[in-house]
């Protein structure tokens, strides 16, 4: 942050103007409740109407069609394939195998796609449900514990949490306050279980929502726990996270880190990414004072009229770092304290086989994008439910996509792996490369794609390749992302090499982050096309190749050789397309 934010002298606390058409809608939603009812029983349109297409999202859900037929459709003149796809909530990423077996039938039975998609925000996403199962999805949720309160609209989202299984107290600590988080940010309203599950109303006049508020939050808002050094979850990419801080492998305090988030604009100067603040260190008994603090901060000082700045990262740049840090101990009642050390030194997961100090063992399998779906030669969405069907441990989701499966015993190791290279879980080829690139779901799927990317990552990771190899950087990995646009849901912001979706086949190429995880990647290239990317890619990695220092990553590289400026602090260094 540079000074002249960080003590602006005078703060522009409440931003005046009309407001975004969102506060009209969750205004007048009785408490998110709007007449979904009444949309779920129109059989006339495949599709939520009005306010509801954006009310669903808080419940959990986005409205999509299939983008690949939908000119056909209109031909036909029929409306596009409405459905929606489900985002569960599930904070930290840990679930049962029973719960597993649960959600592999469901996707089998009433999904278009027959996946199941793990995500960056560390759960798992239903795609394709028409609008007669909808509720039958909710229900089978509910049966086994699981729902998707408040996992997309303007909320608290499913909390994150480092997925390192081998401290297992360590985790199993911030785990603990992961879910508490979650629990204690909720929404109050009683609209899911009501339209969902049918429990019936109860008028009351209490204050629904103490903390959201009842037009709830400016814009989406994520909060994360971190164990480093390993930033797995990219704190960067979160308005909110804890950074565990221990004492002799025991839990004492979080430093919290306020301020991150990657969503842009394109040709919007005005909108960024930006890495978060570090407030500095709490005791463990003022965290959800703290957490609640941040929130109802952000919650009323946000800006409720221009919704492309509504992020907290805008909020601190608008009023400074200084004066929200003193809000939020003021409401808090606690003083931050100085930030205590930590570092972050890599990101990504660790694969294969590890010993936990339980003497439990923990196998990361690698899920190329996420997508559990049986393809051919490997049977991948098979093979976990054949693990959960003898697994007497628990599944964690990462937030890198992929899914260990964790406290395994010492006997029930073989067998295990077995299943997993039988069915193609395990494939001892797979790449440094391809197990350090991320893509988000883009099309066909997703409404706001501009360009591919889950369905473009593998070929684009095969030329990268040998792009490495002849460049004799076999062995190296660049951490590689792709998003089909600048909302940030694949984390491209945080690459090495982030590829950010412009339009069919076009990119913006940034470059830049570091290993860690704790720098901003800077704009290099606007608009390069698929074979453009490739030319660019293998003439940096010649660069990187003959000039760079010992075992120097090619984010820092890029840095000292002067092909990108470093961003040191987003509003001011960030290059914008």
């Amino acid at each position: 942050m540079s000074n002249d934010i960080e003590k602006n002298e005078n703060p522009v606390l409440i931003v005046e103007g009309k407001l975004a058409d969102n506060e009209r809608l969750k205004a007048e939603s009785d408490f998110l409740r709007g007449t979904i009812v009444e949309d779920l029983q129109d059989r006339i349109t495949g599709g939520f109407t009005a306010d509801n297409f954006q009310l669903i999202r808080t419940h959990g859900m986005y409205q999509q069609d299939d983008r690949d037929i939908r000119a056909e459709r209109q031909k036909q003149k029929l409306e596009p394939l409405h459905n929606v796809m489900l985002r569960a909530r599930l904070p930290g990423g840990i679930i049962t195998p029973t719960q597993w077996l649960a959600i592999d039938k469901f996707a089998d039975d009433y999904t278009s796609y027959g996946s199941i998609r793990l995500t960056t925000r560390q759960t798992f996403q239903f795609h394709g449900v028409l609008k007669p199962n909808i509720k039958l999805m909710h229900q089978t949720l509910n049966s086994i514990g699981l729902d998707s309160i408040a996992t997309a609209g303007d909320v608290n989202r499913n909390v994150l949490c480092t997925s390192n299984p081998v401290e297992s107290e360590l985790h199993q600590e911030a785990y603990e306050w992961a879910v508490k988080l979650s629990e204690h940010l909720l929404p109050k309203t009683r609209a899911y279980a009501e339209i969902w599950l049918d429990e019936e109303r109860v008028e009351t006049t209490e204050v629904v929502e103490p903390i959201l508020g009842s037009t709830y939050l400016p814009r989406k808002f994520k909060t994360t726990v971190v164990i480093p050094p390993q930033n797995d979850i990219d704190v960067h990419a979160n308005d909110l996270s804890f950074v565990a801080i221990s004492d002799n492998g025991k839990l004492i305090g979080f430093n919290v880190l306020v301020g991150g988030g990657l969503a842009m604009t394109h040709g919007d100067s005005g909108t960024y990414p930006r890495t978060a603040d570090d407030f500095g260190f709490i005791a463990l008994e003022h965290t959800l004072a703290v957490a609640e603090a941040v929130v109802t901060t952000q919650r009323d000082w946000g800006n409720r009229v221009n919704r492309k700045n509504a992020k907290t990262k805008y909020t601190l740049d608008r009023v400074g770092a200084d004066t929200f840090k003193a809000e939020v101990e003021r409401r808090a009642g606690v003083e931050f304290s100085e930030s205590r050390p930590y570092e972050f030194t890599h990101r990504g997961d660790s694969f294969g086989w590890v010993a936990g100090i339980d003497g439990k063992h923990h196998l990361t399998l690698f899920i190329e994008n996420g997508r559990l779906l049986d393809f051919a030669g490997k049977s991948l969405k098979t093979g976990v439910a054949e693990i959960a069907k003898i697994h007497q441990g628990d599944f964690r989701l990462t937030a890198n996509q992929n899914l260990i499966v964790a406290g395994v015993a010492e006997a029930d190791k073989a067998a295990i792996e077995t299943l997993a290279r039988e069915h193609g879980l395990i494939n001892d080829s797979v790449s440094n490369q391809r197990k350090s690139s991320m893509a988000c779901v883009a099309f066909p799927t997703c409404p706001l794609a501009m360009a591919e990317a889950e369905r473009y990552l593998p070929t684009l990771v095969d030329d990268v390749e040998a792009i490495l190899v002849k460049n004799d950087l076999a062995g190296e990995s660049i951490i590689l992302r792709v998003t089909g646009c600048p909302n940030g849901c694949g984390r491209a912001m945080l690459a090495e090499i982030g590829l950010v979706g412009k339009g069919p086949g076009k990119y913006n190429m940034y470059l830049g982050s570091d290993l860690g995880g704790t720098r901003v990647p800077n704009l290099y290239k606007e608009n390069v096309d698929e074979a453009g990317v490739l030319t660019e890619i293998d003439a940096l990695s010649a660069r990187w190749s003959a000039e760079r220092n010992n075992n120097e990553a090619f984010g820092d590289f890029v840095i000292r050789a002067g092909i990108v400026d470093e961003v040191k602090i987003s509003v001011r260094d960030f290059h914008h397309a």
